[in-house]
């Protein structure tokens, strides 16, 4: 049986800056990103104490592969766990798809998302790509899944 994505068109918007605590890894992005993700959540109690926790995202890069597993807070932190980095990520224009269902369908959208920015022909600036949780996968059932999947637009 093959599932379906429900991935939407590209739309250009304007995301804000934002303050991001994270843990950086390098490598094949879809063999590190589970691991990354079970490290940093290790932290989130650490975290939510040096600042109000407001959402969840990865950032990425391809060329090479970096991948990084983070939480944005609402203000810059008091104090950074020992191990994991902080910075505010500047905000700027993204081509933005929206994944509905679960996250086992990050791969196969996020291809199809790298895509359509080659078909349709969307200049890029350099940047990280966002992978933006929309809903908590602790609260959230996972075919209600919501992911922004992100691209710096020129």
């Amino acid at each position: 049986m093959t599932s379906t994505i429900n991935l939407t068109e590209p739309e250009v918007v304007t995301r804000p800056a934002f303050h991001y605590v994270f843990l950086e890894k390098a490598g094949n992005i879809p063999s590190i990103a589970p691991g990354t993700w079970q490290a940093v959540e290790k932290f989130a109690g650490q975290i939510a104490q040096a600042g109000q926790i407001a959402g969840a995202c990865a950032l990425y890069k391809c060329g090479p592969d970096i991948y990084r597993a983070g939480y944005i807070l609402a203000e810059r932190p008091a104090s950074i766990p020992e191990g994991l980095s902080y910075e505010e990520v500047p905000g700027g224009k993204y081509a933005r798809f929206v994944l509905h269902g679960p996250y086992s369908q990050l791969p196969q959208a996020t291809g199809r998302a790298f895509e359509l920015v080659a078909e349709k022909q969307i200049p890029l600036r350099d940047g990280f790509n966002i992978e933006s949780y929309v809903t908590d996968p602790r609260t959230t059932p996972q075919e209600q899944s919501i992911t922004e999947i992100m691209f710096p637009a020129a």
